[in-house]
């Protein structure tokens, strides 16, 4: 490991000053290839020369240690000594995450569906709820969102809603809600009180750049048709809506939110080079699983991963058996508790799987 730490390091260096060759930074697209490469190891490089630090403080701690008579003094020296050893052990432990393979699609903005399940109505108006809580919990990073298509009931609940996230890291954060989510409540329209059970699918898909896929646009059928409401009525008295139907898949994409048939053209076509590269993606991890199993996963679309119990005020991830007695505020966006445990999880599992980093 540490070979390898040494190489990053002078990796890191020779970055450095090439970003600060005026020649590089005249070539603008280049010099900001070298900066994005320089920051993803600028917390592994950091992290190593901490190492490195602690390792010379540990090495003068056993030399004092071997070398001084005076117990007062050395009781200090041992007590310094033992915090920098278990520092020591922290920081290998900590690099050891850092150097795990990254997935290439963490840093990727992310575009969200949800589809309400099992529940009708009640269904719909739980997606809704989980739609607000992912709005919130972007609010607080400071990520933008965006609603790309919208299927409403009467009741303001939502057959489905698909939505950008744009913030660095979203699909890192977010990943691993995709998969069935179950809310437990007495519905509004209940008038005897008794407690449903409702199911709400949740995918989260890297956006796709034009690179990422390869998309025919002769394998992409295209048709446009009049807007619509709740209930059917006309809100638009133009054909700016957009079906987009990919013929050897079968995917087709509705978008109908913009005025303009050229936004409603791009925002669906945006949802499908995410639903096809996903697709790629999903087919890649099931190969990957067959070789190394991971507890967490990217969240298979069929596997109930949370249930949202409201009698109880709480919500557990039966991934991880992470039970939490503040349902209000993780519906209010406030879900870092169960998403640090769900990575610190799946990296437990890769680093399991890695065994010792070469």
């Amino acid at each position: 490991m540490f070979n390898k730490l040494k190489e990053l390091e002078i990796k890191f260096e020779d970055l450095s000053l090439k970003i600060s060759d005026p020649e590089v930074i005249s070539r603008q697209s280049e010099w900001r290839e070298l900066m994005k490469e320089q920051s993803a190891l600028t917390p592994v490089i950091e992290k190593f020369r901490e190492f490195n630090v602690v390792t010379e403080a540990v090495a003068e701690g056993r030399m004092l240690l071997e070398e001084t008579n005076d117990d007062e003094f050395k009781q200090l020296v041992k007590e310094e000594f033992q915090e920098n050893k278990e520092r020591l052990e922290e920081i290998k432990n900590e690099l050891k995450i850092l150097l795990l393979p990254k997935d290439p699609n963490d840093e990727k903005n992310v575009i969200v569906e949800i589809r309400g399940g099992a529940g009708g109505d009640e269904a719909a108006l739980f997606a809704n709820d989980l739609f607000r809580m992912y709005y919130r919990y972007a609010e607080r990073r400071r990520w933008k969102t965006e609603v790309m298509s919208a299927n409403e009931n009467d009741l303001g609940g939502f057959k489905e809603i698909i939505f950008s996230i744009n913030g660095g890291g979203a699909y890192s954060r977010l990943k691993f809600e995709s998969g069935v989510h179950r809310v437990q409540r007495i519905p509004v329209t209940e008038s005897n009180g008794r407690i449903h059970t409702s199911t709400v699918t949740v995918a989260v898909m890297p956006e796709a750049e034009e690179l990422d896929v390869e998309l025919d646009l002769n394998e992409v059928r295209i048709d446009v048709f009049r807007s619509s409401g709740n209930g059917g009525q006309s809100v638009n008295t133009t054909d700016s809506a957009v079906r987009v139907t990919h013929l050897p898949t079968g995917i087709v994409i509705s978008c109908q939110d913009e005025k303009s048939q050229l936004k409603n053209k791009d925002k669906a076509l945006k949802i499908l080079r995410a639903k096809l590269y996903d697709l790629e993606t999903e087919k890649r991890q099931a190969a990957e699983r067959e070789t190394r199993r991971s507890q967490v996963g990217t969240g298979n679309r069929n596997e109930r991963i949370r249930t949202y119990n409201f009698p109880q005020g709480r919500v557990t991830d039966h991934r991880i058996n992470l039970t939490l007695y503040r349902l209000d505020s993780f519906l209010d966006g406030d879900i870092v508790e169960i998403t640090d445990a769900l990575i610190t999880t799946n990296q437990a599992e890769l680093l399991k799987g890695e065994g010792t980093v070469d």
